[in-house]
Protein backbone atom coordinates (compact mmCIF):
# COMPACT_ATOMS: atom_id res chain seq x y z
CA UNK A 1 0.00 0.00 0.00
CA UNK A 2 1.45 3.33 -1.10
CA UNK A 3 0.63 6.65 0.48
CA UNK A 4 1.30 10.07 -0.98
CA UNK A 5 1.21 13.56 0.40
CA UNK A 6 1.07 16.69 -1.73
CA UNK A 7 3.89 19.07 -0.78
CA UNK A 8 3.84 22.00 -3.16
CA UNK A 9 3.29 23.31 -6.66
CA UNK A 10 5.80 25.80 -8.04
CA UNK A 11 6.91 27.30 -11.30
CA UNK A 12 10.27 25.65 -11.79
CA UNK A 13 11.86 28.59 -13.57
CA UNK A 14 12.42 30.04 -10.10
CA UNK A 15 14.15 26.94 -8.70
CA UNK A 16 15.58 24.95 -11.63
CA UNK A 17 15.54 27.48 -14.49
CA UNK A 18 13.13 25.15 -16.29
CA UNK A 19 9.92 26.19 -18.03
CA UNK A 20 7.77 23.73 -16.11
CA UNK A 21 5.22 23.62 -13.35
CA UNK A 22 6.62 21.29 -10.68
CA UNK A 23 4.27 19.30 -8.45
CA UNK A 24 6.04 17.75 -5.47
CA UNK A 25 4.83 14.76 -3.47
CA UNK A 26 6.20 12.68 -0.61
CA UNK A 27 5.48 8.97 -1.09
CA UNK A 28 6.00 5.99 1.21
CA UNK A 29 4.83 2.47 1.91
CA UNK A 30 3.94 0.65 5.08
CA UNK A 31 6.47 -2.12 5.43
CA UNK A 32 7.17 -4.82 8.02
CA UNK A 33 9.15 -2.30 10.09
CA UNK A 34 6.44 0.34 9.98
CA UNK A 35 6.55 3.31 7.64
CA UNK A 36 9.45 2.88 5.26
CA UNK A 37 11.57 5.78 4.07
CA UNK A 38 9.72 8.63 2.48
CA UNK A 39 10.74 9.50 -1.04
CA UNK A 40 10.27 12.81 -2.80
CA UNK A 41 8.80 12.75 -6.29
CA UNK A 42 8.60 15.85 -8.42
CA UNK A 43 6.35 15.69 -11.46
CA UNK A 44 7.45 18.37 -13.94
CA UNK A 45 4.75 19.57 -16.33
CA UNK A 46 6.29 21.47 -19.29
CA UNK A 47 4.57 24.82 -19.68
CA UNK A 48 4.30 24.65 -23.49
CA UNK A 49 2.67 21.21 -23.25
CA UNK A 50 0.28 22.45 -20.59
CA UNK A 51 -0.82 25.34 -22.80
CA UNK A 52 -1.41 22.96 -25.73
CA UNK A 53 -3.33 20.50 -23.55
CA UNK A 54 -5.46 23.28 -22.07
CA UNK A 55 -6.29 24.58 -25.55
CA UNK A 56 -7.14 21.10 -26.91
CA UNK A 57 -9.18 20.04 -23.89
CA UNK A 58 -10.87 23.34 -23.15
CA UNK A 59 -9.69 23.05 -19.55
CA UNK A 60 -8.41 26.27 -17.98
CA UNK A 61 -4.79 26.17 -16.86
CA UNK A 62 -5.14 26.37 -13.07
CA UNK A 63 -3.13 25.27 -10.06
CA UNK A 64 -5.71 22.63 -9.04
CA UNK A 65 -5.65 21.14 -12.56
CA UNK A 66 -1.83 20.94 -12.49
CA UNK A 67 -2.00 19.28 -9.06
CA UNK A 68 -4.46 16.69 -10.43
CA UNK A 69 -2.30 16.02 -13.50
CA UNK A 70 0.72 15.47 -11.25
CA UNK A 71 -1.23 13.22 -8.89
CA UNK A 72 -2.62 11.13 -11.74
CA UNK A 73 0.83 10.65 -13.20
CA UNK A 74 2.16 9.65 -9.77
CA UNK A 75 -0.63 7.04 -9.57
CA UNK A 76 0.44 5.77 -12.99
CA UNK A 77 4.07 5.56 -11.86
CA UNK A 78 3.14 3.51 -8.79
CA UNK A 79 0.85 1.18 -10.75
CA UNK A 80 3.26 0.63 -13.65
CA UNK A 81 6.61 0.95 -11.86
CA UNK A 82 7.69 3.30 -14.66
CA UNK A 83 10.21 5.95 -13.54
CA UNK A 84 9.51 5.08 -9.91
CA UNK A 85 13.21 5.22 -9.05
CA UNK A 86 13.51 8.82 -10.29
CA UNK A 87 13.03 11.77 -7.95
CA UNK A 88 12.23 14.12 -10.88
CA UNK A 89 10.07 13.08 -13.82
CA UNK A 90 9.37 15.45 -16.72
CA UNK A 91 6.16 14.52 -18.52
CA UNK A 92 5.90 14.23 -22.27
CA UNK A 93 2.81 15.44 -24.12
CA UNK A 94 1.57 11.84 -24.23
CA UNK A 95 2.07 11.53 -20.46
CA UNK A 96 0.04 14.68 -19.87
CA UNK A 97 -2.70 13.48 -22.24
CA UNK A 98 -2.90 10.20 -20.31
CA UNK A 99 -2.97 12.05 -16.97
CA UNK A 100 -5.72 14.37 -18.23
CA UNK A 101 -7.72 11.28 -19.23
CA UNK A 102 -11.31 11.83 -18.27
CA UNK A 103 -10.91 15.13 -16.41
CA UNK A 104 -13.63 17.47 -17.55
CA UNK A 105 -13.27 21.24 -17.96
CA UNK A 106 -14.28 23.23 -14.90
Amino acid sequence: MWEAEFRWLQTAISIRHADTVDVKFAVWTDGPRGIEDRHEKIIALPHAGLLELAARSGHPLTDPWCMKLGARHLQYMVASGEDLEKPLVTLSSADMDRAAGTMQPA
